[in-house]
């Protein structure tokens, strides 16, 4: 398998420290220009057959946050009505931009999580998807323009999703490590305190972050095998 597979949701903020963590012990390993984080679709819409639920998403980030507090968190600062009740779009625009080349795809992935985690940005929007891969040095825009107006990727959000459900991929922020064996939030075990939602609040019960180290390590391993 070529790369290390991250089945996500860019509206995800677990997922998010996934990619966080996996692009820190990538660099790490000096292997930032061997192995390619390649992004594939775990729309939770899909999944739970709901819009995105600003209430789990606002209880999960400050835990988020403190275990990645270089990325710049915030709680959202738009308006109500400006919150994004799907990714679906964005997660297109990512596939769009990996077919063009998995940098492109690897830059506009972060750059959509940073516009909606840290700077309150509705993803869903078009604007702000092109917007967002202005940002980005590998993405050609007005390609990744013509591909959503013609919805040439659209396939392929829906195509990852039944895939992520034949394999068992058990959530978003799952990492498909080097022997095929998927892991959701690698390394992370949390629970809920207080009651079921809207009571109560996420809480870390184990955190061991040199997991990662591992999965690039393997990662790598496995390429220098296949080569």
């Amino acid at each position: 398998m070529e790369g290390l597979v991250v089945f996500s949701d860019v509206v995800c903020p677990w997922a998010t420290v996934v990619v966080l963590r996996l692009r820190a012990a990538r660099s790490r390993a000096g292997a930032d220009d061997e192995l390619a984080i390649v992004h594939r679709a775990m729309p939770l819409e899909l999944l739970l057959e709901r819009p995105l639920a600003r209430r789990v998403v606002d209880a999960e980030i400050p835990l988020c946050a403190s275990l990645t507090p270089e990325f710049g968190w915030s709680l959202w600062q738009g308006r109500p009505e400006e919150y994004p009740v799907t990714g679906l779009l964005a997660l297109e625009a990512v596939q769009a931009a990996r077919a063009q080349s998995a940098a492109a795809g690897e830059e506009l992935d972060l750059e959509l999580r940073r516009a909606f985690f840290v700077h309150s940005r509705c993803i869903g929007l078009r604007s702000e998807i092109l917007a967002a891969a202005r940002r980005c040095l590998s993405v050609d825009v007005g390609l990744l323009a013509d591909a959503l107006d013609t919805g040439a990727h659209r396939a392929a959000v829906t195509a990852d999703f039944a895939e992520a459900r034949s394999l068992g991929v058990p959530c978003s922020g799952t990492v498909v490590r080097a022997d095929g064996t998927p892991v959701c939030n690698p390394g992370t075990r949390t629970g809920w305190i207080g009651g079921t939602m809207p009571r109560g609040t996420p809480v870390l019960l184990d955190d061991r972050p040199g997991v990662y180290d591992e999965i690039v390590a393997d990662a790598l391993a496995r390429q220098v095998l296949a080569a």
